[in-house]
């Protein structure tokens, strides 16, 4: 068996213009979104917003994979508060991720391991743990 990773998924977005008036549609035309700057009046999303929605989704799922594993059924009311931050450094922009995580009804040591395994297994986690600073709480 090849070490090589199977695609099972491909998105593709075309943006135009950037975060403060851009717009970005996906091929499937299911994602069409205006872009607006952070505290604006402007109509529309940012890219931190688009981060911490898709991260923290991501992140779900593979808790709810790691609760199946374990036979035992993910509370319908796990909650993930997460949020991207975007901060300016000398030598240029950074983000900065916090997550904040619920699961009514599990013991705390079993939402800890579960919630370390799935970040093991998020591809999102994966990802930006290594390139951001990365905060977990577990309520």
């Amino acid at each position: 068996m090849s070490n090589t990773p199977k695609e099972i998924y491909t998105a593709r977005t075309e943006t135009i213009g950037g975060r403060e008036s851009g717009v970005s549609r996906s091929s499937d035309g299911v994602l069409d979104i205006r872009f607006s700057a952070p505290d604006s009046t402007g109509i529309g999303t940012n890219p931190e917003q688009l981060l911490s929605a898709a991260w923290s989704a991501s992140l779900a799922s593979a808790i709810a994979f790691v609760a199946r594993k374990n036979n035992v059924a993910l509370p319908t009311d796990l909650k993930i508060s997460a949020e991207v931050a975007i901060s300016h450094a000398v030598d240029g922009y950074v983000l900065e991720a916090r997550m904040s995580i619920s699961m009514p009804g599990i013991d705390g040591d079993t939402t800890k391991r579960w919630v370390d395994e799935a970040r093991q297994i998020c591809p999102f986690s994966k990802a930006l743990s290594q390139a951001l600073h990365v905060t977990v709480e577990l309520d």
